[in-house]
């Protein structure tokens, strides 16, 4: 089955091929013959209904400073793609919300992964407060006093805002610091939404795991331990990616969220767990397929491809 397949995501040639899912995903799509096409966010249009993008053909090598090539950019009815992925990066802000409201208007005549209508439905920080249960305390608020409060009832926490992501933002307020006030000020300058308040979870010395989910099934995971001077596990601020297994309760985490997971139509999703709790479901561009692979781990490319195709049949 040959596709044609488009990719929003950010610009490829600024991308860290070791650790990058969308070139993972590239790779694997051209090794199967699927025909890719490349196109950044600021090129997608809507007119009359139709809704285009500027797109080059694009080939890819795993040759780190010479891993693309791009043909000739040329307009393209996005209807007429077989596939597009959906991954550029967040933040998650009104223009990522809005190419969701082009990208719908496509879907699912064209397959868009992840569905556009539930990523925007969706924010990763707030779809993984339906389950309670599976996560820390947690608190999303503007409201100083709550947070006040939040944090004399536990003492060490984690602020973060709503819609960041790669760990941008993330302070741990031991008990006892003092900056808690300057911070919430800090906040409310950079930020018109709420932010997060957490628990802190001292296990995530321990590591931070990201699980891979494909079609709501766990497929792989990597361990992400924190450098001894930050709070975040995020590799691209020097944590270091470990093998890791899945453990009982983390298995139980997939079965809870795996019916929820399918019923949004989310194939690709990363997330996020601390000791015995989830902390992030990741559906817009999740990462970590080339890490488990590196570590010895599934080939995930290649499963995600598996359960396009069958969805495209």
């Amino acid at each position: 089955m040959a596709l044609k397949v488009a990719v929003q995501m950010d610009h490829i040639n600024s991308i860290r091929i070791a650790g990058d899912t969308s070139f993972a995903l590239c790779l694997e799509a051209q090794a199967r013959g699927h025909t890719l096409y490349h196109y950044t966010p600021d090129r997608l249009s809507m007119r009359d209904g139709v809704v285009r993008a500027r797109v080059e053909e694009l080939k890819v090598r795993d040759i780190e400073g010479d891993h693309f090539t791009l043909g000739e950019q040329i307009s393209r009815d996005l209807s007429e793609m077989d596939v597009v992925l959906l991954r550029q990066d967040p933040p998650f802000d009104m223009n990522y919300i809005t190419t969701t409201h082009l990208l719908e208007r496509i879907h699912p005549k064209t397959l868009v992964v992840n569905d556009p209508a539930w990523v925007r439905n969706s924010p990763e920080k707030i779809f993984v407060t339906e389950f309670p249960d599976l996560m820390p305390d947690t608190l999303i608020t503007k409201d100083p006093q709550e947070i006040m409060n939040f944090r004399k009832e536990f003492g060490d926490i984690i602020l973060k805002p709503l819609y960041g992501n790669g760990g941008a933002g993330v302070f741990h307020l031991a008990d006892g610091d003092r900056n808690l006030t300057s911070l919430l000020e800090m906040f409310g300058q950079m930020f018109r939404e709420p932010i997060i308040a957490q628990r802190y979870l001292k296990d995530v010395r321990a590591g931070d795991k990201r699980i891979i989910l494909i079609d709501g099934e766990p497929v792989g995971a990597i361990n992400r331990v924190p450098s001894e001077s930050d709070a975040r596990s995020n590799m691209h601020v020097g944590g270091r990616a470990e093998k890791t297994e899945l453990t009982e309760r983390e298995r139980e985490i997939c079965a809870r969220i795996g019916p929820s997971l399918r019923e949004r139509g989310f194939i690709l999703v990363g997330i996020d767990v601390i000791g015995d709790y989830m902390t992030e479901i990741n559906v817009t561009s999740p990462t970590g397929v080339r890490e488990v692979k590196r570590f010895g781990g599934a080939d995930i490319a290649a499963l995600f491809w598996d359960a396009v195709e069958a969805k495209r049949r």
